[in-house]
């Protein structure tokens, strides 16, 4: 017996093609889930780099409604940075039109930021949770397909009566493929998350920073009165 892949494909029982058939889609999905992701991450940082220099300045010479204006629009929605600034913004300025009194203006713009950077938190994570239960179960379904060729090797020996190697080969060659095969997806896909999460701490990262200084303009704002 030849032991190419078209060889063991064509040996392969009908669950243990089934299961593999099932982890080429698995180990599509996940590679699928992280360009998506990736270039979602890179429209974000691409625009947060050409508008957070411009929103500094506007914040730092009193121009807060340009800022907002400038956060909100439409072109700057995928950028985390804005979006957090515009948040933090708009809520201050609500407070301030509910004659908050400053300190209180400035607890409304944090949780506002808080706020904006946890949506933004979730969009980010957007099918992470496919590819953590990829890499949790694609190994136990190379592990069925484990199982259903070595019940296989087991009927070949009844069939011919025999323990030689022969008889066995096909169902322990197709046994080893699909285990080998899970991990494989198992593997891709957990390298694909924890890439993905490692960006995302990233960002959450920036979006604190982005955070701390427009509520330290708030606050040196009402000092500079």
């Amino acid at each position: 017996m030849q032991f190419g892949l078209i060889e063991m494909w064509q040996a392969m029982g009908a669950v243990a093609k089934a299961v593999s058939l099932l982890l080429i889609s698995l180990s599509i999905i996940s590679l699928y889930l992280f360009i998506e992701r990736q270039l979602a991450f890179n429209r974000a940082k691409t625009r947060s780099h050409l508008i957070a220099p411009k929103l500094a300045e506007m914040l730092k010479n009193g121009q807060i409604k340009e800022a907002l204006a400038l956060a909100s629009k439409k072109d700057n929605k995928g950028s985390h940075l804005a979006r957090v600034t515009a948040a933090g913004i708009q809520e201050f300025l609500s407070g301030k039109e509910a004659h908050l009194n400053h300190e209180e203006q400035i607890n409304t713009a944090q949780r506002g930021c808080d706020r904006a950077a946890n949506l933004f938190n979730q969009d980010l994570k957007r099918g992470l949770n496919i590819l953590a239960t990829i890499a949790t179960s694609a190994p136990f379904i190379g592990l069925f397909g484990t199982i259903s060729g070595i019940i296989n090797a087991f009927r070949s020996m009844s069939l011919t009566g025999s323990g030689g190697i022969g008889a066995v080969a096909g169902g322990i060659s197709e046994a080893l493929v699909t285990t080998a095969f899970g991990i494989g997806v198992a593997i891709i896909a957990l390298w694909c998350y924890n890439l993905l999460n490692t960006k995302i701490e990233i960002y959450d990262a920036e979006m604190d920073n982005t955070t701390s200084q427009v509520i330290d303009f708030f606050i040196r704002a009402s000092e500079s009165k």
